[in-house]
């Protein structure tokens, strides 16, 4: 027990060391992009749900944080101020699925083919979504969500998601960004980004090495149907969303897309739409979402096995990650102090006192704002 224990915990640490460059920049990348873009206007530019609305949606996504609570959070958030509810839980969408660190991290552990199939997969999703809103959410639906919404009972990351501290005024982006004022935002985003989503890594590290340390290949390639391929493309993008699964264990490529799609579907957020919207919204949303994810995973499966861009080998390096003296190893070294130099910022710019306001409600009274 203790190996078996101790195998997993080596796996979680190399696969966590494998992937912290591309965290500490994929951070650093959206903390710049959120310290440029300003949340003052978001709601106004997502009125109905048209294509440029949705399209809007989807550039406001990708330039927020990657994590899940604060996406939707900040998606009641837009919609009590006056969003449409289908804008809204498209940038929600793309705020776990379009941004640059989700990327980053895909290219270097699995591959450039899954990284665009994530790229073409979320936009895909998010289409379909549109379509089953318009389709099945009625005003009978949206009308006491609404007034769910309205009473602002509290899920998880609400102070994240209100706290605005864009730099939009100073003259070009590069002196914006370079500014105290520009340096500070981008600290403190950094930070805060982390501390939104570091139980989440950690969890989802420790599972990972769980189950490449306790459970043989063979155990996935038969509930992962790899050795009927036709059966696998229609059954990994069902069961993706449902499943911590590995690439390397024969789940199929769309299998993958769904799973990397899913989290905003997990039980925890599942809860937080129960508190947000109301029980009938929270349950709209879940089948509409797994649906759209499932068929948007199958559709990427099939155009990819189509052009021949389905990879051959399963040799995705989260399952093969080891601590070794090579350029992982020096690009760490490098991106942990660009890390700690902007934790010093941080903390010499009143971050521990932003930090605690991070899980409270914020009202518009208190919220943070540097954009002035």
């Amino acid at each position: 027990m203790i190996e078996a224990t101790t195998r997993a915990l080596t796996m979680a640490l190399a696969m966590g060391w494998e992937i912290l460059w591309p965290l500490i920049l994929g951070f650093a990348l959206s903390a710049v992009v959120q310290a440029a873009v300003s949340h003052r206007q978001m709601s106004q530019l997502l009125p109905d749900d048209r294509p440029r609305s949705i399209a809007t949606a989807l550039a406001l996504g990708a330039a927020s944080s990657s994590c899940s609570y604060a996406a939707v959070a900040l998606a009641r958030s837009i919609f009590r101020k006056g969003a449409h509810f289908t804008a809204a839980m498209a940038f929600e969408m793309a705020s776990t699925n379009l941004v640059v660190e989700l990327s980053i991290i895909m290219v270097a552990l699995l591959g450039w083919q899954l990284t665009l199939a994530e790229f073409v997969g979320a936009p895909l999703m998010v289409a379909l979504l549109v379509l089953l809103f318009r389709t099945f959410l009625t005003q009978n639906l949206l009308e006491p969500a609404k007034i769910q919404a309205d009473k602002g009972v509290a899920g998880r990351m609400e102070g994240h998601a209100e706290m605005d501290m864009s730099v939009i005024e100073g003259g070009s982006l590069w002196q914006r960004m370079t500014s105290d004022r520009g340096l500070t935002a981008i600290s403190h985003y950094f930070v805060m980004d982390w501390a939104a989503v570091w139980l989440d890594i950690v969890g989802g590290l420790l599972i990972a090495g769980a189950l490449a340390a306790w459970v043989p290949n063979t155990f996935w390639q038969s509930f992962f149907l790899a050795d009927h391929p036709v059966l696998a493309t229609l059954w990994g993008p069902l069961i993706g969303p449902l499943a911590a699964v590995l690439w390397n264990g024969g789940i199929s490529f769309g299998g993958v897309v769904a799973f990397i799609f899913a989290d905003l579907i997990i039980l925890p957020i599942l809860n937080i739409y129960r508190k947000y919207y109301g029980l009938r919204m929270a349950g709209f949303l879940f089948v509409t979402f797994y649906v759209a994810m499932a068929a948007a995973a199958l559709i990427v499966d099939l155009i990819f096995g189509s052009l021949a861009l389905i990879p051959s080998e399963r040799q995705a390096r989260v399952v093969e990650a080891s601590i070794a003296w090579n350029y992982t190893t020096w690009l760490n070294l490098a991106f942990l102090i660009l890390a700690a130099l902007l934790i010093s910022c941080f903390l010499k710019t009143g971050g521990p006192a932003m930090l605690r306001m991070m899980n409270r409600p914020a009202d518009h009274g208190s919220a943070h704002h540097h954009a002035a």
